[in-house]
C-alpha cells in the first residue's frame, strides 16, 4: 500500500512538472547543444566519448569551478567570507595539492574512467539525443544520486576517522585545516576509491542516458568545491538545495576533525547526533557576536 502511495505521489509530482514544463519558452541554448552532441556522435566512437569525453568533463568541470575561489584569495573585499580568515592559501600549499590532483586524476581516476564505455554498454546505456531524459528528469536523477551518495559517504567518511585507520588514508586529507577549492579531491588514493565508490551506486540506479554521467560529474563537483572552498558567500545558488550542508558545515569538519561527516545534505549528521560541536560552535559565535555589537553601541 506504501509502495503505490509512493509510487502515486511521484507519477503525480511527474505529471505536474511536465505540465509547467509545457508552459516554458524554449531554451535558446537547446538547438546548439543538440548540433554539438549530435557533431559529437557523428565524429567520435562510443569509447573517445565515454572514455576521453569524461576526462575532459571531469578535468574541465573541476578547474574551472576552483577558479572563483582560487580568485577571491587576492581580492580583499572577499576576506570578509573567509570562514577562517587567519588560515589564508599559500602558494607552497597550493602547489602541493595541484601536484597530488594531477597524480590522482591520471592514475585513479581515469582508470576508473576507462571502465565507463564497458559499464554503458553492458547496460546497454543510450547516447542518442532522442533518447536524452528531460531537464528535470535529470535534475531529479542527480538529486537521488546525491542522496545515495551523501549516505555512503557519511558512513563510509565516519569511518574513514575511526582511531585505528585514520592516520593511514584519511589523515592526507586533513593535512589543511582551512581547506580551499582545489583541495576537495586531494586525498590517499584509497580514500579516492573508498569514497569515490559512492559516485557510481546513483549512476548504476538511475542512468538511462549517458548524458546523466556527465551532469552528475559536474553537480558532484560544483558540490563539493563549494564545501571546500573556505568562502560562505552570499547569494550562493546551492543554498536552495534542501538541506544542504555548504561551506560552513564542512569547514568546522577541517577545523575541529570530529562530527559533519556527510557531504552534501546535513540529515544523516543530524539524526546521529555527529553535528553536535557543530551546534555549539555556531552558538558559541553569535553570543561573541551579540557581544562585540553591543562594545561597538
Amino acid at each position: 500500500m506504501a509502495m503505490n502511495d509512493s509510487a502515486n505521489i511521484l507519477n503525480s509530482a511527474y505529471l505536474a512538472v511536465e505540465y509547467i514544463d509545457s508552459f516554458l519558452p524554449d531554451n535558446p541554448l537547446q538547438q546548439p547543444f543538440k548540433n554539438a552532441w549530435n557533431y559529437m556522435l557523428d565524429n567520435y566512437t562510443k569509447f573517445q566519448i565515454a572514455t576521453w569525453g569524461s576526462l575532459l568533463v571531469h578535468e574541465v568541470s573541476y578547474f574551472l569551478l576552483c577558479v572563483p575561489g582560487f580568485i577571491f584569495q587576492f581580492i580583499p573585499f572577499m576576506q570578509k567570507y573567509k570562514i577562517q580568515p587567519d588560515k589564508p592559501e599559500t602558494w607552497e600549499k597550493q602547489w602541493k595539492c595541484f601536484k597530488t590532483l594531477l597524480f590522482n586524476h591520471f592514475f585513479i581516476q581515469l582508470p576508473l574512467i576507462c571502465g565507463t564505455y564497458y559499464f554503458t554498454e553492458y547496460f546497454n546505456i543510450p547516447y542518442g539525443w532522442e533518447e536524452m531524459p528531460r531537464w528535470y528528469i535529470l535534475v531529479g536523477q542527480c538529486f537521488g544520486c546525491a542522496v545515495i551518495e551523501d549516505a555512503w559517504h557519511y558512513f563510509l567518511h565516519r569511518l574513514l576517522h575511526h582511531k585505528r585507520i585514520y592516520k593511514y588514508i584519511h589523515k592526507v586529507h586533513h593535512e589543511f585545516v582551512s581547506p580551499f577549492g582545489m583541495q576537495a579531491e586531494y586525498a590517499h588514493p584509497l580514500e579516492t576509491l573508498i569514497l569515490g565508490a559512492g559516485f557510481f551506486i546513483g549512476i548504476v540506479v538511475f542512468c538511462n542516458h549517458v548524458v546523466l554521467l556527465w551532469a552528475w560529474v559536474i553537480c558532484r563537483l560544483m558540490e563539493t568545491i563549494d564545501v571546500h572552498s573556505g568562502y560562505d558567500v552570499p547569494l550562493n545558488p546551492l543554498h536552495l538545495v534542501p538541506f544542504y550542508a555548504g561551506a560552513r558545515f564542512h569547514d568546522f569538519h577541517h577545523m575541529n576533525f570530529i562530527g559533519n561527516y556527510a557531504s552534501t545534505f546535513t540529515w544523516w549528521d543530524r539524526l546521529f547526533g555527529t553535528d553536535s560541536q557543530f551546534i555549539a560552535y555556531q552558538e558559541k559565535e553569535r553570543k561573541k557576536q551579540c557581544v562585540t555589537k553591543k562594545k561597538a553601541n
